[in-house]
């Protein structure tokens, strides 16, 4: 029996093919399983404290001047939690893609950029439950899809490891719209916008925490707490 569960929440931005935006994000907040209501609950303290309705949803589209403090508290409890980790992937040039040339659809890619993401994660000796943002009809099929794939690669044939990967709506989940914020925010850093005050402040929060690169370069495996990959489409089949 494993010994230990952890949830992953995870969700990307930018993800659909031919949607001209270059830059690619998927990420996932995770932590053990007996430490996400503790989470969820702490995060919604948060909403409580600036006057957010319960029902608000954390999300990186959100940020603005007026919202900026609570966005600054939410990314600060991130950061002080140890309990908490990030991992993302960032493509920072998506339209070079050509799947044709490797014998793949978008589809495919997808769920191999899941894997690259998910593998420096996941462990043999613990197990995981894996909750995708609901994104399109087609999700039900892509998850199993995705599960299969997972498992497959990992030689865990009978499930044991990855347990289950599912679909949740964002507002069920703070920690799902946690990640909505730190890949919104990812991907800004790597799209060089300045149309906001308030996401360069929270971009600043980051890189004072976090190193200057760490929102745009590939990260060290010993960086645990929040954890970058660098894919670039022109350099393999993926």
């Amino acid at each position: 029996m494993n010994s230990l569960v952890y949830n992953l929440y995870c969700d990307e931005s930018c993800h659909i093919e031919g949607d001209k935006i270059p830059v690619m994000v998927l990420g996932c907040v995770w932590c053990e399983i007996g430490e996400t209501h503790r989470v969820n609950e702490q995060i919604r303290a948060i909403k409580r404290r600036h006057g957010l309705a319960p029902n608000f949803e954390t999300k990186w589209t959100k940020v603005s001047t007026g919202k900026v403090d609570f966005y600054a508290d939410v990314i600060d409890y991130f950061l002080s939690d140890s309990k908490l980790r990030f991992r993302g992937v960032l493509v920072p040039d998506k339209d070079k893609l050509d799947h044709e040339k490797f014998g793949q659809n978008h589809d495919d890619w997808y769920y191999k950029m899941y894997f690259t993401m998910l593998k420096y994660v996941i462990s043999p000796s613990h197990a995981y439950r894996i909750y995708l943002d609901v994104k399109d009809t087609r999700g039900g099929p892509k998850t199993r899809d995705l599960h299969n794939v997972l498992c497959n690669n990992i030689f865990d044939f009978n499930h044991k490891t990855v347990e289950r990967v599912e679909q949740i709506r964002s507002h069920e989940s703070e920690i799902l719209q946690l990640t909505d914020l730190l890949i919104g925010a990812v991907g800004y850093a790597n799209r060089g916008l300045a149309t906001s005050a308030a996401k360069q402040s929270l971009l600043a929060q980051l890189h004072a925490r976090l190193g200057l690169k760490a929102l745009t370069q590939t990260a060290p495996f010993s960086n645990t707490k929040f954890n970058l990959l660098v894919w670039a489409a022109q350099e393999t089949a993926g």
